[in-house]
């Protein structure tokens, strides 16, 4: 079974729950908002993707931020952020057995979830 990191509102994970639903995956729902994320899973994530792919630069919570806390960030800072504020995590993240997922792209998880 899989398991479906994010946001419950979002409109991006709307869409990813939509998908697999049609194609009748079973999956998990991990809501940060409820759950939260914490250090770990972020660095797990991390060293199979790469920190950059994680936090979410094009989102409100992130641009609201002011610019020299959006500069030069590095791993521990874009940590400190997205675990202090959830929404800046990417988002959906798919973890389905070594497979993982981040962000919706209907094709990529076409070939992966199939």
């Amino acid at each position: 079974m899989a398991t479906v990191y994010g946001i419950k509102n979002c409109d991006t994970m709307k869409k990813a729950f939509a998908w697999l639903d049609g194609q009748g995956i079973a999956y998990a729902f991990h809501d940060y908002k409820k759950l939260g994320a914490d250090e770990a899973l972020l660095k797990k994530w991390a060293a199979r993707a790469g920190w950059e792919k994680l936090i979410n630069t094009r989102g409100p919570s992130f641009r609201r931020l002011p610019a020299e806390k959006q500069a030069n960030l590095t791993e521990k800072k874009s940590f400190a952020l997205m675990l202090e504020n959830p929404s800046m995590i990417k988002r959906p993240i798919v973890e389905a057995g070594k497979i993982l997922l981040i962000g919706f792209d209907e094709d990529e998880y076409a070939k992966q979830l199939k």
